[in-house]
């Protein structure tokens, strides 16, 4: 084969040169079928308008936030109108047939109008509604009511002087004796319930103007202002004596300028006659839930109520075993005494 072996270089290349031939026509036919063997098809152009469809209506949305969107109630010639609620309806025990319509009706619970129940949105269906207490302050609907306070706000209340309740009183019973005169000066014995007993002893008389007794508790409470000669009535003998009347200012906060008229060297069994009393009032609030629990206050003192408060706009005027009278400025500024009985609460009726 000399001629193939000569011309070797001749036919790889023509070779080469028919493969690309027939690479190149493969090529196009598939690129031709593309669109066939996909199935693809362009649907068209696009939209040539980018614009957002009713963008205007964007700005208007923002605007209309600052518009009043408050719900405003509805209301029906002095009835108002509740679409999401519904509305209570009532009937008179004794009169089924008749349904009772609060706004026209004549008042379920006098004295308390029925439109009040429907203003405070308080139910008035209950036989006992105006003795409920709906907002637990310790005041009933008909307190409430009557106070023109706010029944549903357990921090609007009526006066709280009402609710105040005396248990009873501690007393400390005291007597103070005057012994003999020495030239205007006196000595002195004090005795007490306590079994507490002192004197100032005829060795150290009191001189006037002084105070005196150095222990405590009575440690310097008395002030000795004098003396004088009355005539009194001697009711053993039913005649009229001579009596050396001494004069003693109390010194205690509560009692000072309190002055004593106690007659020198008195019969013992005639101290009962003579007995003074410092007196404690036990109370206590039955409201805002302080039912039962006790404060003392002593008597010429002021107090708050409730007892914590900062302001003490109440004074305890007198205390006796029966009854407490308070003294105090009212809304109007005008100063109220009252009295409140032991175990009743609020003031007795005038």
């Amino acid at each position: 084969m000399p001629w193939f072996s000569k011309n070797y270089e001749k036919v790889a290349l023509g070779a080469a040169a028919i493969a690309a031939i027939g690479l190149t026509f493969l090529g196009w036919t598939k690129l031709s079928a593309v669109d066939e063997e996909f199935n693809v098809e362009p649907k068209g152009s696009g939209k040539n308008d980018p614009a957002v469809t009713n963008a205007d209506l964007v700005a208007t949305a923002k605007s209309s936030f600052q518009l009043e969107r408050a719900w405003i109630k509805g209301d029906d010639e002095g009835r108002p109108v509740d679409l999401f609620t519904g509305v209570p309806l009532f009937v008179n025990k004794n009169d089924t047939s008749n349904p009772v319509d609060l706004p026209e009706s004549e008042p379920v619970h006098p004295p308390i109008p029925n439109q009040w129940w429907v203003d405070n949105r308080i139910d008035p269906g209950f036989g006992d509604s105006p003795l409920r207490d709906e907002d637990k302050d310790g005041f009933s609907n008909l307190e409430e009511f009557t106070s023109k306070t706010d029944p549903n706000n357990d921090g609007d209340y009526p006066d709280l002087i009402t609710k105040l309740i005396y248990s009873g009183d501690e007393s400390l019973e005291w007597v103070l004796r005057p012994g003999f005169e020495d030239q205007g000066s006196f000595s002195f014995e004090y005795s007490d319930n306590e079994r507490r007993q002192m004197r100032t002893g005829p060795a150290n008389p009191v001189m006037p103007g002084t105070l005196f007794f150095d222990k405590d508790p009575i440690k310097e409470r008395f002030k000795l202002l004098g003396a004088e000669i009355r005539k009194e009535k001697n009711e053993a003998i039913d005649q009229e004596v001579e009596a050396n009347i001494v004069k003693i200012e109390d010194q205690k906060p509560n009692k000072k300028g309190t002055v004593y008229e106690i007659p020198a060297m008195f019969r013992k069994d005639n101290a009962r006659k003579f007995y003074q009393y410092d007196r404690t009032a036990v109370l206590s609030l039955n409201a805002l839930g302080l039912e039962g629990k006790e404060f003392k206050v002593e008597e010429f003192t002021t107090f708050a109520l409730p007892p914590n408060a900062k302001v003490k706009n109440y004074t305890l005027k007198e205390i006796t075993p029966d009854m407490i009278t308070i003294e105090y400025k009212n809304s109007d500024a005008q100063t109220v005494t009252i009295a409140i009985a032991k175990g009743t609460p609020g003031p007795v009726a005038p």
